[in-house]
């Protein structure tokens, strides 16, 4: 595939105002994005593809302009899903066009914490307002009429981007014809919650900190490797962190007796969490995750997830993985049981898989195979 070159476009002027779920409000918003394949005379292909937490608009593909930008790790791998997008594979570029854009909050390219408040000259830090799953849906929305693309083919996402999938089925119903949502629930469990907590007060009780406006000096790396060593932790299973560590020592026979890193879980965990705080924001990282505790679809039914269900028009795939407890299986099913009870059509598949919550990315030819099929599928009409 030739290399992809990330594009941005101004979809809130300066003198505009987009107004956010919670009540604030913010502009200019600029919006990274990246779009595979071509959009056919009919405008009827388009796909758009959410991104998980700390994901961005690179999907797949090679980055044409990794060279020129502050993002080192892009010249070393290709884009995050390129196993299942691209030609040939099972979201077809040279069927499919593709979408794919930095939610509102990241540190790749969209409006951020990060990004200058014209009301200080200064980085928003802690300012960014509370933004939600549904503020990146109406942002996504504004992208879609940018491109001119009347309805999706389908939207599709995995975790944190499945959940989006999941609001765009609910609050632009006669825009989606498709909804995919892997690894992903209606809302996250209190323990999940419970896991944001303490990454989040990893971050915020860093020295380095200083209630969010540090960029212009150290970024509070100790506190975002801690809690990105934590959060990765419920992307693995235990079958998965067995299989691959054990409690193998890391480079030695016996143990040191010290407190220094012994073991080769510690050693991965170690490594997972340096290399995200060179390519990750804090502030970012807090913004993303408050959008993830605070998103819960039954809100469009008045707490009821079955008059939620009603709203969606999409035919939807729902797909779980059997050792994920990020986001279990029971809550996954749930969701499509919700869906029956509504009447609407939606496939759900439960997929043994030893990866826990990553699975959706790492059992790329299982996930691919369903996709393929899915997006292949007609259209049901229904009421």
């Amino acid at each position: 595939m030739t290399p992809t070159l990330a594009q941005k476009v101004q979809l809130v002027a300066a003198d505009a105002s987009f107004i956010l779920e919670a009540g604030g409000r913010i502009a200019p918003v600029e919006v990274e994005f990246e779009t595979y394949g071509t959009l056919a005379a009919g405008r009827d292909n388009a796909v758009l593809i959410c991104h998980a937490l700390s994901g961005d608009a690179h999907v797949a593909g090679w980055s044409a302009d990794a060279e020129a930008e502050a993002r080192p790790w892009r010249r070393r791998k290709p884009g995050w899903w390129d196993e299942v997008v691209g030609p040939g594979k099972a979201i077809d570029t040279d069927r499919w066009f593709v979408v794919c854009s930095n939610v509102l909050g990241g540190c790749y390219g969209t409006t951020g914490p990060a990004a200058t408040n014209s009301a200080t000259g200064r980085p928003y830090g802690l300012d960014f307002p509370i933004v939600t799953i549904g503020d990146w849906v109406r942002l996504q929305a504004l992208l879609m009429e940018h491109l001119t693309i009347p309805r999706w083919h389908a939207v599709v996402g995995g975790s944190l981007g499945g959940q989006q999938a999941i609001e765009w089925a609910l609050a632009f119903p006669e825009r989606v014809a498709r909804c995919v949502v892997l690894a992903a629930a209606p809302r996250l469990s209190a323990q999940g919650l419970a896991y944001n907590a303490v990454g989040r007060h990893a971050i915020r009780n860093d020295p380095n900190f200083k209630s969010g406006q540090y960029y212009s000096g150290l970024a509070p790396a100790a506190g975002l490797a801690a809690a990105r060593m934590l959060a990765h932790i419920t992307y693995l299973s235990e079958a998965s962190i067995d299989a691959k560590f054990g409690r193998r020592l890391q480079g030695r026979d016996r143990p040191a007796f010290n407190h220094d890193v012994e073991f080769a879980i510690e050693s991965y965990l170690d490594h997972q969490g340096k290399a995200f705080v060179e390519r990750f924001d804090a502030n970012s990282y807090l913004s993303i995750i408050r959008a993830m505790d605070y998103y819960d679809a039954a809100t469009w039914g008045g707490g009821d997830l079955v008059a939620a269900c009603a709203r969606i028009r999409a035919r939807v795939l729902v797909a779980s993985f059997t050792t994920d407890w990020l986001y279990p299986p029971a809550h996954c099913r749930a969701f499509a049981l919700a869906l029956c009870q509504a009447g609407r059509p939606v496939t759900y598949v439960d997929l043994p898989s030893p990866y826990g919550h990553d699975a959706f990315l790492v059992e790329a030819d299982r996930v691919g195979a369903l996709l393929r099929d899915f997006l292949a599928a007609p259209e049901v009409a229904h009421g």
